[in-house]
């Protein structure tokens, strides 16, 4: 409710004629984290599941696939974990794209020094460059929100992530983001 009644006064507020992109700003200002579902195509090889995100830089996504996988981040750590034998991979976070996407100062200072660039008359892209990284963050043109990215994982191939059923600021377990223990 607190939520709600905080939108609609930024809606009252804001100015008839802000730009999408000082809308995107703001509605990223009032988000602390973000529940959906996703769809990720890496080299022509898609998977779905769910994430969890919670600025800044945690994130908990459960694939839909045989082997159940989960990738988890405690904001310094990424681990990526299969349930083959309970193993898994763990990556300093600030070696993945992921660093700056779960980061939400991070992208308003981005946006706020870039414009926008309209794809189909459907969504607003912006391209940031960071250490070697090309990050593509598209919004909705309707409603603005947030509706995936596109970069290169941590192998150089090309990782596009569509998300949907987007939920803002919903009571999380912060339990979910802890790490398993080093082996």
């Amino acid at each position: 409710l607190k939520v709600i009644i905080i939108l609609l006064f930024i809606s009252f507020y804001l100015p008839a004629n802000s730009s999408p992109k000082d809308k995107i700003i703001s509605q990223m200002k009032l988000t602390n984290n973000l529940s959906f579902n996703f769809i990720q195509t890496i080299n022509d090889k898609s998977e779905d599941g769910k994430c969890i995100i919670e600025y800044p830089k945690k994130i908990f996504c459960v694939y839909n696939n045989a082997n159940k996988k989960i990738l988890v981040s405690n904001g310094s750590s990424l681990v990526i974990e299969t349930n083959n034998k309970g193993n898994y991979y763990r990556y300093p976070l600030n070696k993945t794209p992921l660093e700056f996407l779960l980061d939400k100062e991070y992208l308003i200072s981005k946006i706020e020094k870039l414009e926008p660039r309209d794809i189909d008359n459907k969504y607003l892209n912006f391209k940031i460059f960071e250490n070697n990284n090309e990050i593509n963050i598209f919004f909705d043109k309707k409603d603005l929100n947030l509706i995936g990215w596109q970069t290169e994982d941590i192998y150089q191939n090309l990782s596009i992530t569509f998300i949907s059923s987007i939920k803002k600021n919903q009571e999380i377990d912060g339990n979910i983001f802890k790490l398993p223990e080093n082996n």
